[in-house]
């Protein structure tokens, strides 16, 4: 590794462990149905947030519900002597990446086969702080 990649390396190594993050991995729903509910989440307060999944029909909120409490405790475990209430926590980040397609046949009329795409996704929270440390 170069001297430069390695100093990238370190930055981002020191990033993630201030950042309050969570990963939700090869979750079987489409990304397309994913990113409808996170779009919905983006950029609002954690309350606001957490209400919008709680209510939402979908089923791919309540994974996002899991996901977002998950990150909130990943957030009080490395900020111990903080307030939750003081914080003013709010999504920063929220990305919806493809995963691992699975291709199925399904039979069709005259001896051909349809392919069915079993699509997943890859989601990560990233919450930010709204603090005035002035």
């Amino acid at each position: 590794m170069g001297n430069r990649k390695r100093k990238s390396a370190l930055l981002f190594k020191e990033d993630k462990k201030t950042k309050a993050f969570a990963k939700l991995n090869n979750c079987p729903t489409s990304p397309r149905k994913m990113r409808l509910v996170a779009d919905q989440v983006r950029g609002q307060s954690i309350e606001k947030a957490l209400s919008i999944l709680k209510f939402s029909p979908k089923e791919a909120s309540r994974k996002l519900e899991k996901l977002l409490l998950s990150a909130l405790s990943n957030w009080q475990t490395k900020n111990e002597n903080e307030d939750l209430e003081k914080a003013n926590l709010f999504i920063s980040e929220i990305r919806v990446d493809g995963g691992n397609v699975l291709k199925r046949l399904r039979p069709a009329p005259q001896g051909r086969a349809h392919r069915i795409r079993k699509r997943s996704n890859h989601v990560t929270l990233i919450l930010g702080s709204n603090n005035a440390e002035a």
